[in-house]
């Protein structure tokens, strides 16, 4: 079955919300100011202390120093990493010295060149995107339609209505929401209950 992250949860509500849904990741945007769902680590600490043990935590990085992503996995506050900025293969492999949690890492879609980039990351999982992540817009899913050959989440503009439908048509290894599952920028219980629905409707 398909996995599904909620991602940029900031609120003691949204642990509350996840925690009820139980998706199989949850992320934190860790330190990136650019975003407006940024948390420290303390916050994140915080928070991954009331996220239920089933369900693993996510810390998405923006070309952070490489001991900032280290501190993270060793205080137990992510159990996988995720790279969404401009992080070369030799920065992955030597944070796979230094930590043994997987990797994710997203990249951004815009035409079929993207893709076979892509595919000779060393990241253990990857990530399409439309861009630079909680855009809420929808990349051209043809671009990764068929593609088997590498784990991938697949990101940007799904919301519970469409869920099924990029599942079915992409089959990712996991589906990724952020902005989908938000009403005015806040995460929405009612909107994060129904992605999970969707997803575990799917037996694909």
């Amino acid at each position: 079955m398909t996995k599904i992250k909620i991602c940029g949860l900031r609120r003691p509500q949204d642990i509350a919300f996840v925690n009820e849904a139980m998706p199989d990741y949850a992320g934190f945007i860790l330190e990136v100011p650019k975003s407006r769902r940024s948390i420290s680590l303390g916050e994140a600490q915080r928070l991954k202390e009331q996220l239920s043990h089933e369900i693993q935590a996510v810390g998405v990085f923006v070309n952070a120093p490489l001991p900032r992503i280290v501190e993270a996995v060793r205080e137990g506050i992510v159990d996988l990493v995720q790279l969404h900025g401009g992080e070369s293969e030799e920065e992955i492999d030597r944070l796979r010295e230094l930590v043994s949690v997987p990797i994710i890492k997203a990249f951004p879609i815009a035409q079929p060149e993207d893709v076979t980039l892509a595919m000779q990351s060393r990241a253990d999982y990857l990530l399409f995107d439309h861009g630079s992540g909680g855009t809420g817009i929808a990349f051209d899913w043809s671009l990764v339609k068929g593609q088997k050959e590498r784990p991938f989440f697949l990101a940007g503009g799904l919301r519970p209505e469409n869920i099924s439908a990029a599942i079915a048509r992409v089959r990712p290894f996991a589906v990724d929401l952020s902005s989908g599952v938000e009403t005015d920028g806040i995460k929405d219980r009612e909107k994060i209950l129904a992605a999970a629905a969707a997803v575990r409707s799917n037996t694909i």
